[in-house]
């Protein structure tokens, strides 16, 4: 075990600062290696090494590339513990930066900042060790598949709760909106359920001068994309939330100019907050396109998916992460009461299972000059001391000594 030191030799934050350089040049060594979702071999490798050198305890194989460290304080009578939780992988976007750590292979891209994530919970991870200024546990959770295949349910459900019992668990995320050392926070939603449609409307074919003998399928798909519409603007509260956005038209003749097609197909997402609201909007999709369709004469197949549930903190552990938050940054730069956001995060299955808060960081999107998922994002490095700092804060507040 290291032998810790005292927690009054700095705070957080300027402890980590000691080694900034270190986790910058780990943080664009990621950054320059991009991995998908349940693909991160590489980055956990890295992971791994870090939290060995630290002489950190660490499980590996939940979710297959899932990485859990544990870091126990100078006493252990409270019995508690509490998560502390990264992402890892990246998205499948060509980089279209010219910095020296650009992505290394094409296609792939941490476009949101996941880098940054793993690099800021490894700063906390060694500030933690080092002063173990805690009574209790603290368990590090580096977990993949964030952007595409519910990496953390997974987690959930090969007993990540189970093997390592936690009283709660917290996780931030950049936000380009932010300035950088602010933070935002809010008790109950924080990100929507992301739910994916398809529907395919199958018509009759024919030539476009006589459409009177087919039955043409862009035309009902034009009227069922308005139609659609009306689940938020007549179905659901004005002070409740719910989006319906078809992304996606694909025919299934393309390029004709004098050709109806067959069958179109139609993509598109629906978001919302609330359980209620998501139920009435899957029911309203599947009413809204058979009724459609019959009245125009087609046919129509909609397979609705539901993707990750609602990011909703609890209002004990968002207050929590508020006031440490103000501890940190300074009560005028903390936003108690932010707007959520109609993004989705798989941090929700952690949250269902597990009381606890998914907080914003700022990263100073006006310096930046673009958002996330944007080609050209990069994460701003002169947010890690903050963010790990923040982190480690959590950690020594909610387990006093």
């Amino acid at each position: 075990m290291t032998k810790p030191i005292e927690a009054a030799v700095s705070s957080p934050v300027e402890y980590v600062k000691r080694f900034h350089e270190e986790l910058t040049a780990f943080r664009r060594d990621i950054h320059a290696h991009p991995e998908l979702g349940f693909e991160e071999h590489r980055t956990a490798d890295a992971v791994a090494r870090q939290l060995g050198a630290l002489g950190i305890e660490m499980h590996r194989g939940l979710a297959g590339t899932g990485i859990v460290g544990t870091i126990r304080g100078r006493q252990n009578r409270s019995g508690r513990a509490i998560g502390l939780r990264a992402d890892m992988d990246c998205l499948p976007i060509h980089e279209a930066n010219t910095h020296a750590h650009r992505s290394t292979h094409a296609g792939r891209m941490h476009a949101c900042g996941h880098d940054g994530h793993t690099t800021m919970l490894l700063g906390a991870a060694r500030y933690v060790n080092d002063t173990r200024d805690f009574d209790g546990t603290v368990h590090l959770i580096f977990q993949p598949a964030e952007e595409s295949g519910g990496g953390g349910g997974v987690m959930v459900r090969e007993g990540l709760f189970d093997k390592f019992p936690m009283d709660e668990v917290y996780a931030l995320h950049n936000w380009p909106s932010l300035p950088v050392g602010q933070v935002g926070v809010r008790a109950g939603p924080m990100m929507a359920a992301t739910d994916e449609i398809r529907i395919t409307v199958h018509g009759k074919g024919g030539h476009g001068a006589l459409p009177h003998l087919a039955v043409d399928p862009v035309v009902v798909s034009a009227h069922l994309i308005t139609a659609l519409q009306t689940i938020a603007s007549r179905n659901v509260s004005p002070v409740d939330a719910v989006v319906v956005s078809v992304c996606s038209m694909a025919t299934s003749q393309v390029g004709a100019f004098n050709v109806i097609p067959d069958a179109v197909e139609l993509v598109g997402t629906v978001r919302s907050f609330r359980p209620e609201t998501r139920k009435l909007a899957q029911a309203r999709v599947r009413e809204i396109c058979t009724g459609v369709a019959q009245g125009l004469g087609a046919q129509v197949a909609v397979v609705y998916k539901e993707g990750y549930p609602a990011t909703i903190n609890s209002a004990r552990e968002a207050e929590f992460a508020a006031q440490v938050a103000e501890r940190v940054f300074g009560k005028d730069n903390v936003h108690r009461d932010i707007d959520p956001t109609m993004g989705g995060e798989d941090f929700a299955y952690l949250l269902q299972t597990r009381p606890g808060a998914y907080v914003f960081l700022g990263q100073g999107g006006s310096e930046l000059g673009c958002l996330l998922h944007n080609p050209r994002y990069d994460f701003n490095d002169a947010v890690i001391p903050l963010g790990a700092g923040y982190l480690a804060s959590l950690a020594q507040a909610a387990l006093p000594l």
